[in-house]
């Protein structure tokens, strides 16, 4: 169960809902002292400011992360974050300036919003606004607002995607919380391997995309439309490459609950913000940090609700 006590304390996670238009966006906004690492692994990621996360550049830590629907057109609400982040006075101080640290990462959400709204700067304010500590809302909500899985077939066959969290306390007293937003191309798989949601097939229930290419062809025409973006937050005392290291390890997490995954058309990033207040190894964050992705996957997927006409995987199942 995530609840405040499986929640690291100081990361703060606002959203910005437009459910009618089908798009939306989370801001995190971590302590100030947080280490801060990346690990890109889909073919068709939408950044901004990433690769001041890589172990090769001398910044440690970020103001706030922006994840976002809207595809590019999305990453021009980054701008609301950096205005909120000037107003606390959180940035990179160069002197002559405090400049804020916001990068950001899109899914596209196009499909469903029909292009009709992107989240722009204003929204991304007002998710900083609404931003609290302790787990936030779960399912078709903030960046998942217009997330979508099982692309195999167009979306004559989506399910609901959305946003999903999970959180635990590792055996070395570490608190690990992961928040995802899942918009993948692949099925969500459950804990027995079984599909969760994923490609509807109207005569036979969900078909298997694990198979695809090798005994199914897609039949989506516009395959570059698919993300998972992860968030992994902990109390842990990490350095930037030991966080560099953990984003690898969580990463493993989305394979374990998606599949197929990190395609050359999916977007997926994940993310680790470390406050570095507690000791701890990389490797048990890691392990965590993977076990708790793989749940928090599931989970949007269980949390989330129809909208603009696209079922859930439960709405499918009810169906037959």
């Amino acid at each position: 169960m995530t609840d405040s006590s499986t929640w690291p304390t100081d990361f703060s996670i606002g959203h910005w809902t437009h459910a009618d238009a089908g798009t939306g966006c989370t801001v995190i906004i971590p302590p100030r002292d947080a280490v801060a690492a990346v690990d890109i692994r889909g073919g068709g990621p939408g950044t901004r400011e990433t690769d001041l996360l890589s172990v090769d550049s001398p910044f440690v830590g970020v103001s706030a992360l922006l994840l976002t629907g809207g595809s590019a057109f999305g990453l021009d609400a980054t701008a609301g974050v950096v205005r909120w982040c000037l107003d606390q006075g959180i940035g990179y101080d160069v002197s002559v300036a405090t400049v804020p640290i916001v990068p950001t990462a899109v899914i596209f959400d196009l499909g469903i919003s029909g292009n009709l709204r992107h989240p722009e700067p204003n929204d991304a304010f007002a998710a900083c606004v609404a931003a609290a500590p302790g787990p936030p809302a779960q399912g078709s909500v903030g960046a998942g607002t217009g997330a979508t899985v099982g692309k195999l077939f167009g979306r004559s066959g989506w399910c609901k995607g959305g946003v999903g969290v999970a959180g635990a306390v590792t055996t070395e007293g570490a608190t690990v919380a992961v928040l995802v937003v899942v918009n993948a191309f692949g099925d969500i798989i459950d804990e027995d391997g079984r599909i969760l949601a994923g490609a509807w097939r109207s005569a036979g229930g969900f078909a298997d995309a694990r198979r695809a290419g090798l005994e199914i062809v897609p039949e989506h025409p516009r395959l570059v439309s698919n993300t998972t973006l992860v968030c992994a937050m902990t109390d842990a005392a990490l350095s930037k490459a030991e966080a560099a290291q953990v984003a690898r390890v969580a990463s493993a997490g989305v394979a374990r609950a998606i599949a197929p995954v990190h395609t050359p058309m999916d977007g997926d990033v994940t993310f680790v913000l470390a406050a570095g207040k507690r000791p701890s190894s990389p490797f048990i964050v890691g392990a965590a940090a993977a076990s708790l992705t793989a749940t928090a996957i599931r989970n949007a997927i269980r949390a989330a609700t129809s909208i603009r006409s696209v079922p859930t995987a439960s709405d499918r199942r009810a169906a037959l």
